[in-house]
């Protein structure tokens, strides 16, 4: 059993479609992964980490309704296994398999809890899941502004999006306690904030403030704004689809992710156009915001910055992290886990992977060389700092994770691992 603060890291598997479908962005491809991803788990290790944001190629594992290709999956989660490294396992990253088409299907939500439980039936010892990363994001890139997948452009085509990655969610959430009824749910969601930039733009600001909080309002069975509940009615969401999110509230099962960049706040204009503010407020006021509102044990999923061409920009950013995250765990929030994003370089976010231009993004713990980066050096001795202090510090900012050699199969004896206490134990006399 862990018990302590999870640090992690996560591995890209977006798989956004652009160009009308006929292009897939396949981030473990361009970033290597297929190809290292040995190597990749033994970096996890090297940088002393426990944690990994990690899921299987949705659109190469699910072929069809009930048909699968675990081969890829199964080498790779074997392996954590092996390692004793905690998957948190991302199922569904901005994208769906040629077969389903894309989030405007309304069929996904139920044919997605069923490839959820089978991967939990496949691998009963993973505990933690996001089933839908980043449902906001997703829904907005390819339901409103026209970049990914269906590539919609209204804000029906962006509210048809939302209830279904959010109801595909809470389906896998339930299909997966049935596997595993001790299973958390980690709702990684990028944590926005809207500023008016002149007086005429505060109700523009305010309706933009209010959408922000739509998927986890969804996912956490919490009642909407009025305002946003005429939105919904009036783009496409009938009554009886709303009470479906009111009557499935899973929030006991849930850690709340939050993920923040510098691009997570935004100016508004009067017209309501919005374009970059940097940071304004920071990761701790806006985190308190969300925790206010939900009132769940919060794990920063994402955050990373270019290396840049001083070469120490990650760092510092690392550093301002990190002390965003004790500033607002000292304030009684209670914070269990801080994650680099992601483990190696990534490819084409430049464009919001709108472009398949192959440019290399300096975001990573390691270049896609597998060379450690200035960030990834800060990181391990960040952790080796902090790992030991914050676990005394309350036993009620603990979360019991169980690590994948702990678990045991119903009705059968726990497994014996090379590197096993159990192992290398001198045989029990028996005469």
């Amino acid at each position: 059993m862990f018990t302590g603060f999870m640090f992690a890291t996560g591995i890209e598997n977006s798989i956004p479609t652009i160009g009308n479908g006929k292009f897939r962005v396949d981030e473990m491809e361009k970033c290597g992964h297929y190809k290292h991803w040995r190597t990749d788990f033994d970096l996890v290790q090297e940088i002393g980490l426990r944690f990994l944001r990690y899921g299987p190629p949705l659109h190469k594992t699910w072929l069809g309704p009930g048909r699968y290709d675990w081969s890829f999956a199964d080498e790779t989660f074997n392996d954590l296994h092996r390692r004793n490294i905690v998957p948190i396992v991302d199922l569904c990253h901005f994208g769906v398999p040629d077969w389903i088409g894309n989030f405007q299907n309304t069929d996904f939500p139920a044919l997605f809890a069923t490839y959820a439980r089978a991967f939990s039936e496949r691998f009963p010892w993973v505990q933690m899941y996001t089933p839908v990363n980043e449902m906001s994001i997703c829904a907005l890139f390819s339901g409103l502004y026209g970049w990914w997948n269906e590539q919609g452009t209204t804000d029906r085509t962006f509210v048809t999006a939302l209830k279904n990655v959010v109801k595909a969610n809470i389906l896998a959430m339930r299909e997966i306690l049935q596997v595993r009824p001790d299973a958390l749910f980690v709702q990684s969601e990028s944590s926005e904030y809207f500023h008016a930039e002149c007086p005429e733009a505060i109700g523009p600001a305010e309706m933009k403030n209010a959408s922000r909080f739509l998927s986890l309002d969804l996912n956490y069975g919490r009642r909407v704004d009025s305002q946003m509940y005429e939105y919904l009615m009036a783009n496409g969401m009938t009554p009886e689809e709303y009470h479906f999110f009111l009557n499935n509230n899973l929030k006991h099962h849930c850690l709340m992710g939050n993920d923040y960049y510098q691009t997570n706040e935004h100016f508004v204009g009067e017209d309501g156009n919005t374009w970059p503010s940097g940071e304004v407020f920071g990761y701790a006021v806006i985190t308190q915001q969300y925790y206010d509102r939900y009132r769940l044990p919060v794990m920063h999923t994402e955050t990373n910055l270019a290396q840049g061409p001083a070469g120490d920009e990650a760092v510092r950013w690392l550093h301002k992290e990190w002390a965003n995250v004790l500033s607002i765990r000292n304030s009684g929030v209670p914070v269990v886990g801080f994650t680099w994003y992601s483990l190696t370089d990534q490819v084409d976010w430049d464009s919001a992977l709108r472009e398949n231009n192959g440019n290399v993004n300096a975001l990573g713990l390691f270049d896609l060389d597998r060379n450690i980066r200035p960030v990834g050096t800060a990181y391990r001795n960040l952790i080796r700092a902090w790992g030991k202090v914050l676990p005394t510090q309350s036993v009620c900012l603990q979360v019991p994770v169980s690590l994948p050699q702990d678990y045991v199969t119903p009705h059968a004896p726990a497994p014996v691992h090379e590197n096993s206490e159990a192992a290398t134990a001198a045989p029990k006399n028996t005469e």
